[in-house]
């Protein structure tokens, strides 16, 4: 992952599909930018982000910018050793790090951060993300994913036939329960990697009891390979600015 680059993402509450918008760089300063996501938002109702006003301006500030910062926990918290615990950060992780384990969801709106997946000399990539769609499985595969421990391997599975975005990659247990699913914004490219290679897998880094809400209770880890492959360039995460 690089974690100077962080992507803006939105969810149409009505479908749930996420949609890339925006690009965070933290370069000399911070800057920020919308991609080629953005348009198939707006083609589904996506009013712009009130903080960002122009779709075709270069935002620069020597401050990270409000929308990202406010979604980070201030460091004088006494629960912030805790939070970052949660996260498998250390104490002082900056605000890009946090962001991009985080993901900085908050309850109350429909966006989320997440890192720009890189590929290695050799190919390999490494990324986390917390579980997707727990609270959508059934009880016994959510208490199956209760019982999850660090460092236990989970299955990776590429479903075609998903309700919600026809595509999606499926986490599985050992024993064969859906516990949830892969971000979708990450699809795409984790989809590359399990089509090129077989050299991919995924294990639990943590597993956070409550009161730690369940968006944020399994962090996994997925490891993998691109032959051909170049992640999160083009497309949707294309720069309208240059």
């Amino acid at each position: 992952m690089d974690t100077r680059t962080l992507f803006l993402a939105w969810q149409d509450r009505r479908t749930r599909q996420w949609f890339p918008i925006g690009r965070l760089d933290a370069e000399s300063g911070y800057r920020y930018r919308y991609v080629a996501g953005v348009q198939r938002a707006r083609e589904v109702g996506f009013q712009g982000v009130h903080d960002f006003p122009d779709l075709d301006r270069d935002y620069r500030s020597d401050r990270l910018f409000a929308l990202f910062r406010n979604r980070v926990m201030a460091s004088g918290r006494p629960d912030r050793h805790d939070y970052l615990r949660s996260l498998d950060l250390p104490d002082d992780a900056d605000p890009f790090m946090i962001l991009s384990v985080s993901g900085g969801r908050k309850v109350t709106d429909v966006y989320e951060v997440f890192p720009k997946l890189t590929k290695s000399s050799d190919g390999t990539f490494c990324c986390r993300f917390f579980l997707h769609g727990n609270r959508h499985v059934p009880e016994a595969s959510q208490k199956r994913a209760d019982r999850l421990q660090p460092h236990e391997p989970v299955g990776v599975t590429l479903e075609l036939t998903n309700p919600r975005t026809v595509f999606a990659v499926q986490i599985q247990s050992d024993d064969n329960h859906v516990l949830g699913w892969a971000p979708r914004y990450l699809v795409s490219d984790l989809v590359a990697a399990m089509s090129e290679t077989p050299r991919y897998f995924a294990r639990v880094v943590r597993n956070n009891e409550p009161p730690i809400p369940r968006s944020h209770r399994v962090l996994i880890e997925m490891r993998g390979a691109w032959d051909r492959h170049e992640p999160m360039q083009g497309g949707d995460f294309e720069p309208l600015v240059p």
